[in-house]
């Protein structure tokens, strides 16, 4: 792929595959593609502080997303976070939440790091610092709004959201500001590291361990979590075309005011 534009087609094809196969890994991708189609506005806008090499970012990010999806289906090994965020799909008694944060988490934790580092190609990562962070605005911004609304779809989640009076990311033990930041860190790692893949291996690790959280949080969440299920809706295209209005709705219109 050698463009945004590019990105965006294969996001299409594989919301469109994930509709008609009926496959939750289609909830990530819909959350995804608003986000790639965010980080273009703003590209076309001017508002990162290297438009060019944003677009390079943006572009070598995706594809990591597309390689895990592509090597899951043919059945190719892939990362044990990506596998653990695939495998979750497949199980009922999982939440809607629950896949938007295992592909988040995959995809922030591990990717981005990895992504950025790629992207800079030697050079040093603090003058990428302030674009690495707009694209966690625009994901938490989006995250925030599905939230808020989900009570669309998921009825009772939308009720506990109401109580949790903003700590609700307690509910699956992740937050997207600490992803940023651990994102940022490893960045700062694997770009120093004598051993790229000991390195590697380490960080798809820990992150699997998050996965695991985020799918299995435990007696007491899991329970609070089985009980919404059993309120959300079961149709998966219904499910996807609601949740993509609700991700159009939820895009953020400043990135130069918006912050984590």
């Amino acid at each position: 792929m050698l463009s945004i534009e590019e990105v965006i087609t294969r996001m299409d094809q594989i919301v469109a595959d994930c509709r008609t196969q009926k496959s939750r890994i289609g909830y990530f991708a819909i959350l995804y593609r608003q986000v790639t189609k965010r980080i273009k506005e703003g590209i076309d806008l001017g508002e990162f502080e290297d438009n060019a090499r944003m677009e390079r970012l943006d572009i070598i990010f995706a594809k990591r997303f597309f390689d895990a999806y592509e090597n899951y289906l043919s059945g190719v090994p892939t990362s044990q976070s990506w596998l653990c965020a695939f495998d979750t799909t497949k199980k009922t008694g999982k939440v809607i939440l629950q896949h938007l944060l295992l592909g988040i988490n995959a995809h922030i934790n591990l990717d981005l790091g990895i992504a950025t580092v790629q992207t800079m190609q030697g050079n040093g990562l603090e003058t990428i610092k302030d674009d690495f962070d707009k694209i966690n605005i625009i994901l938490a911004s989006m995250v925030d709004g599905v939230k808020t609304n989900l009570s669309i779809i998921s009825p009772l989640f939308g009720f506990l959201i109401q109580l949790a009076d903003g700590k609700d990311e307690l509910l699956l033990n992740f937050s997207i500001q600490i992803a940023r930041d651990g994102a940022w860190k490893f960045a700062q790692e694997y770009s120093t590291t004598q051993d790229i893949d000991r390195c590697f291996m380490i960080r798809d690790q820990a992150i699997h361990r998050i996965g695991n959280k985020i799918a299995n949080p435990g007696k007491f969440f899991g329970w609070i979590v089985f009980v919404i299920n059993l309120t959300e809706w079961k149709s998966i295209p219904q499910v996807m075309d609601r949740l993509e209005g609700i991700a159009q709705t939820a895009t953020p219109n400043n990135l130069r005011t918006a912050s984590l």
